[in-house]
C-alpha cells in the first residue's frame, strides 16, 4: 500500500517551504527511478531505509554477481493541500478543493508555527495549539455538514439504513462537543458505516512543530512538552526545521551527516516525519532480495502472508502456496542460499502475521 499525507497549515507557517523541500528530495529519487509518476502539487520520496543497501551487497556477493542489484525504497507521497482560512468548510478560499483533498489522504499532518523569525507575519496564529485548533475546527465543521446531509429513515424496516443512522447520530452528538471522529469509541459494525462517510477528522494526525535550527537539539523536550498540549500521543508530534530541510535537500549524503552532526541531532526531520507516520498509521516495511532488485514493501501492521502476497501483485493471493521467511540478520549473514541451508529459512502458511523487516520469498501456483 501506498502511504500518502497531507500537508496543512496556516499562512506563513513554514508549509511551502517543507513542501519545497520534499520537491528537492522528490526531483532526487526520479532521476534514480524514472518510472515515478508525480503531479505538481505531489512530492513521491523513498523511505530512508540503511537495510537496502546490506541487502544488495549481500545478495552481490552470495548470488556471485557483478553488480549491486538496483535498491527501490517503499515511498511516501506527500500532498501540499493549499488554501485553508478560517471557513474553509463553506467553501471560503479555496475551501472546496482543500476538503476534496484531504479526503485522498491516509493521514493529515499539521505544520505549526513555533519558529521566531519577525519579519514574516504570524497571519491570524499566536501559538502552535491555536494554530491546530482553527484547522481541526474547520475540519469538525465540514464533518457536521456532511452529518446533516444524511437523511433520517425514520420508522424503516430496513435495518441496514437504521443501523447507520444510529452511527450517523453518534457521530453528530460527538462531533457537537468538539470531539473529532478518531476519537469516538465504535464497534466493528459501526466502524463499517462510519468509513462510508468519509469523514475528515476520522482521519490519524500528526503534528510538525516548525521551530528555529537552534530548537532542534531539544526535539525530543519540545515533543514532549507540545504533545501535552495538544492532548496527543508523543508519536504524533514531530519538531520539524523546515528552513534546515530545505538546506539539507541541497547537500550530498555525505554533507547532510556532517551538517546533522553539527546541529547536535542524528536524523533529519524528513526521515523522523516518515516513522512517525508509519508509526501512527501502524505500517510495517517487509523485504525482498534478488538479483533483479531489493525492496521494501509497506504493509499494515497485522496483515497475513496471503494477503501480503497481494502487495506485490494481487494475483498472488489467489494462487498463494506459502511464504519462506528468513529474519533480516540472518539473511545478512548468509544469504537465501546458505540460509536455507543453516535452517535459517521458514515456510510460513497463509496466516502467518508478517513482521517488520523480515526477508520474504513468496511461493505463488498457477
Amino acid at each position: 500500500m501506498a502511504l500518502s499525507v497531507g500537508i496543512v497549515g496556516l499562512p506563513n507557517v513554514g508549509k511551502s517551504t517543507l513542501f519545497n523541500a520534499l520537491l528537492k528530495k522528490q526531483q532526487a529519487y526520479v532521476a534514480n527511478f524514472p518510472f515515478a509518476t508525480i503531479e505538481p502539487n505531489i512530492g513521491v520520496v523513498p523511505v530512508p531505509d540503511s537495510r537496502l543497501k546490506q541487502l544488495a551487497q549481500v545478495v552481490k556477493d552470495s548470488e556471485n554477481i557483478d553488480h549491486l542489484p538496483p535498491e527501490v525504497p517503499a515511498t511516501v507521497q506527500f500532498l501540499d493541500i493549499a488554501g485553508l482560512i478560517a471557513g474553509a468548510h463553506k467553501g471560503e478560499g479555496l475551501g472546496n478543493k482543500f476538503l476534496s483533498h484531504i479526503r485522498e489522504v491516509n493521514a493529515v499532518c499539521h505544520v505549526v508555527r513555533a519558529f521566531s523569525d519577525p519579519d514574516i507575519i504570524k497571519e491570524g496564529t499566536v501559538d502552535p495549539k491555536t494554530d491546530l485548533d482553527i484547522v481541526e475546527t474547520e475540519l469538525k465543521l465540514a464533518d457536521f455538514q456532511t452529518l446533516e446531509k444524511q437523511k433520517d429513515p425514520g420508522n424503516t424496516p430496513d435495518k441496514e439504513l437504521s443501523k447507520k443512522w444510529e452511527v450517523v447520530s453518534k457521530l453528530k452528538d460527538a462531533l457537537e462537543k468538539g470531539i473529532p471522529a478518531r476519537e469516538i469509541e465504535l464497534s466493528i459494525e459501526e466502524e463499517k458505516y462510519a468509513k462510508e462517510l468519509s469523514l475528515l477528522t476520522a482521519k490519524p494526525i500528526l503534528v510538525a512543530l516548525n521551530v528555529d535550527e537552534k530548537d532542534l537539539v531539544r526535539a525530543r523536550e519540545i515533543e514532549k512538552e507540545q504533545a501535552k498540549q495538544f492532548g496527543l500521543n508523543e508519536i504524533q508530534v514531530i519538531v520539524i526545521c523546515a528552513k534546515t530541510e530545505s538546506e539539507l535537500s541541497d547537500l550530498s549524503e555525505g554533507e547532510q551527516s556532517e551538517y546533522l552532526k553539527d546541529l547536535g541531532i542524528d536524523k533529519s526531520g524528513l526521515e523522523r516525519l516518515i516513522k512517525k507516520a508509519f508509526s501512527t498509521l501502524g505500517l510495517i516495511t517487509f523485504l525482498t532480495a534478488g538479483e533483479k532488485e531489493v525492496r521494501a514493501w509497506t504493509l499494515k501492521e497485522g496483515t497475513n502472508a496471503q494477503n501480503a502476497s497481494g502487495v506485490i501483485h494481487t494475483d498472488f493471493i489467489i494462487n498463494f502456496i506459502k511464504a519462506d521467511v528468513v529474519d533480516f540478520q540472518d539473511f545478512i549473514t548468509y544469504g537465501w542460499k546458505k540460509a536455507r541451508e543453516e535452517g535459517k529459512v521458514r515456510s510460513e502458511g497463509k496466516e502467518y502475521l508478517i513482521k517488520d523487516g523480515e526477508v520474504l520469498e513468496f511461493k505463488i501456483g498457477q
